[in-house]
């Protein structure tokens, strides 16, 4: 197959920073449809029979091929070149598979539907965060990701209640629900398309910024620096201390501080924050480079001591601390690592940063899970010591970036 890349083109016909919104446009349009879909799919399921064992193994399994398909997309994406061929076919997959789940009818279909559109996700995901990075050298690494993140959240927040809207309007019918997804989905393919039209090479953006250096071809990027693999043993730390969400609420609703009703509009207050934080550390990035992500490790401890507490003002504030993690974790790291390592092999680096983070979120969820039924403060200080490490890791991997 032939090569995405065009080399001998000096120029991209669209300004990076024009490039980087209309990509978070991209992203905002297929948040809108996921999350939308994402908000209702343990409904969704039981009302075709599933029992929570079900609902469980099918949403846990999407949530593995969501990350952990990444390191085989990641490199094949780097050894095939089609960064623009695995994003679209990635997109378009999530996008087909949302309304036909609300048309599916059956338990084993429905079940389909909910992993192949997580499937989707781990296609594209590497080839779109390699695409995004060579703009966002010219744009700077951290606003950059930072402005795409901000952008992407808004999907997260509208699809939802757009969805919440349809199923009060049509007394909880699923396909109106989820089949009026089907309009930002083909926006998002007919953006995608325009996109690759206006700019076929993205790594454009970045020979430009880097015109006087000699190109290193990817096939002679054999290795990943060290400073990727001290970089992802930090964020494996700082993540394996981050509480859950799901952990979050469920002692809000146990310990009778808010009402199930009230949870999501907390959660939505959360993703504010996320939006918000990850424009302010990524703005830091560019400013002083990776030192600000040692507010990572900072607020994720922070997240267990005021979350747990019996107090709902302290217990809310903490969920919007983890709303400001959330942020920086969707933004400024996934910024370092595009400065971490060459072009040639950053969507393989961007699978293997994705498989590091799924094993560590699964982690975190057990280790945060079961010693909160244990003891609270107990774990306070094991996520206490844990995210200690983390800031030692982190000083070494700006050792070993020099």
């Amino acid at each position: 197959m032939p090569d995405e890349r065009e080399a001998g083109r000096p120029t991209a016909r669209m300004g990076p920073w024009r490039f980087v919104v209309w990509f978070g446009t991209v992203s905002l349009l297929a948040d809108f449809v996921y999350e939308g879909a994402r908000s209702i799919t343990g409904p969704l399921l039981a009302s075709l029979g599933a029992s929570s064992l079900v609902v469980g193994v099918v949403t846990g399994a999407g949530e593995a091929a969501a990350l952990g398909l990444r390191l085989v997309s990641g490199p094949m994406a780097d050894r095939t070149r089609r960064f623009w061929g695995l994003a679209i076919a990635g997109y378009a997959l999530t996008v087909v598979s949302v309304p036909l789940l609300g048309v599916a009818g059956v338990l084993w279909a429905a079940c389909v539907l909910v992993i192949a559109e997580r499937v989707g996700k781990a296609v594209r995901s590497p080839a779109k965060d390699t695409l995004l990075s060579h703009a966002t050298a010219a744009t700077g690494r951290g606003r950059g990701f930072a402005v795409h993140e901000a952008l992407d959240q808004i999907g997260a927040l509208v699809g939802p209640l757009l969805v919440a809207g349809v199923l009060a309007l049509t007394g909880n019918d699923y396909g109106p629900a989820l089949g009026v997804l089907a309009v930002p989905g083909i926006a998002v393919l007919l953006l995608l398309f325009r996109l690759r039209a206006r700019v076929p090479d993205p790594e454009a953006y970045e020979r430009e910024m880097h015109a006087s250096a000699p190109a290193v071809p990817a096939a002679q990027d054999e290795r990943l620096p060290r400073a990727f693999w001290t970089y992802a043993a930090f964020t494996a730390a700082t993540t394996t201390g981050f509480a859950t969400f799901g952990v979050l609420s469920y002692h809000l609703v146990q310990r009778h501080l808010l009402s199930a009703a009230w949870v999501p509009v907390l959660y939505a207050a959360a993703m504010a924050v996320d939006a918000v934080a990850a424009l302010a550390t990524g703005w830091l990035y560019d400013r002083i480079g990776p030192r600000v992500l040692v507010a990572l490790p900072v607020l994720t401890a922070a997240v267990v001591a005021l979350a747990f507490t019996d107090t709902v003002a302290i217990a809310a504030a903490g969920s919007l601390v983890w709303g400001a993690a959330m942020g920086i974790q969707e933004s400024t790291l996934r910024a370092t690592v595009a400065d971490l390592v060459p072009s040639g092999r950053r969507a393989t680096a961007y699978g293997l940063f994705a498989g590091v983070v799924g094993a560590a979120s699964l982690a975190g969820g057990a280790l945060t899970g079961g010693l909160y039924g244990y003891s609270i403060p107990a774990l306070i200080t094991v996520v206490v010591a844990i995210q200690v490490l983390a800031v030692v890791l982190l000083a070494v991997t700006r050792v070993d970036r020099r």
